[in-house]
């Protein structure tokens, strides 16, 4: 099969032939039709990461969306999308014509979605509806601050808040192209973050009209600073990335004041029930129109350059491999 393969750690995938995945107990091949690839890949692949050093050669791709080809729990035809451990476990993944995963990790999709745009919220969309949800227990009416709108999470987080009844939702992104991105998802009001943690409480203040009781966010750093200081009382403040940065500064007063909590949240801390319902429930509400990630698609045989494009950082939209 075609696939595309680290040779390396740290170094550009290049679009080979390698190995197909063989059918066996417990696991479920599928034939890939849509793969995005996404911030941990290139994390898994550098070699430099927490999960260690990969084994290699090893195709990179934590998820994707595709067909049955054979499984032991699954008619074959089946639609489905997928979560592998490429990178951080020995074997494969999603950047390839065919993928075998254990059965636990397959999720079967009837809802009417494309597939790239399907594979474009993915696991993003998973973290944003489960922060909003599960972590940060969001009810019908509140205000929803999210920072880093303009990414894949925070495009979903966005909608999905929406989605969920959120009263007023306001967007935080740098970009001019992001902040539009985060308006197109369904925010009320998208504004820059600038380097001054003063004027950003005062503008995330203004902004949210006075009251902000939940905030997703996936960057930490100085907008998540600004962002606890204009909590409201019992406000939540979601943390599920780094991208500013390891560090943001919390004043205890204010926490304490207006008994407001700061938590984390990681998709590994899912069960598989709840990863497959929250996959679901994204898939469906796509369907719907409500919830979408801007994205590109792009072929198997130009991954390389897809990869370097994700490398940059800021490639602009997603970008989904379909094989």
């Amino acid at each position: 099969m075609r696939a595309a393969v680290v040779q390396e750690p740290g170094e550009t995938p290049v679009v080979a032939d390698h190995p197909a995945p063989a059918a066996g107990a417990g696991r479920t091949v599928v034939r890939v039709t849509a793969a995005p690839i996404v911030p941990l890949d290139l994390l898994c692949a550098s070699g430099t990461s927490y999960f260690g050093r990969p084994a290699v050669p090893y195709v990179p791709g934590v998820q994707g969306v595709g067909v049955v080809e054979s499984s032991t729990t699954l008619t074959a035809g089946t639609r489905v999308w997928f979560a592998t451990s490429a990178g951080m476990a020995p074997g494969d993944g999603s950047l390839a014509e065919l993928c075998a995963v254990p059965d636990a990790d397959v999720v079967p999709v009837t809802a009417d979605v494309p597939d790239a745009a399907l594979a474009a919220l993915g696991l993003s969309a998973v973290a944003a509806w489960m922060s909003l949800t599960w972590r940060g227990g969001l009810r019908t009416g509140e205000h929803v601050l999210v920072l880093g709108a303009g990414g894949a999470v925070g495009q979903a987080a966005v909608g999905a808040a929406k989605v969920l009844g959120a009263g007023r939702v306001v967007a935080v992104a740098r970009s001019e192209e992001s902040r539009a991105r985060a308006l197109a998802a369904g925010a009320d009001e998208a504004i820059a973050p600038g380097d001054d943690v003063d004027a950003l409480t005062a503008r995330l203040a203004e902004a949210t009209g006075g009251r902000l009781d939940l905030v997703v966010d996936p960057v930490f750093g100085i907008a998540a600073t600004a962002a606890s200081r204009a909590l409201s009382p019992a406000g939540r403040l979601v943390n599920l990335g780094g991208a500013s940065g390891d560090v943001a500064e919390f004043s205890s007063a204010v926490l304490r004041a207006k008994s407001a909590s700061v938590l984390g949240y990681t998709n590994n801390a899912l069960t598989v029930e709840q990863r497959r319902d929250a996959l679901t429930a994204v898939a469906e509400h796509a369907a719907a129109g409500a919830l979408a990630v801007a994205h590109e698609q792009v072929s198997l045989a130009d991954a390389a350059d897809a990869w370097r494009r994700q490398a940059t950082g800021d490639p602009g939209v997603r970008l989904v491999l379909t094989p």
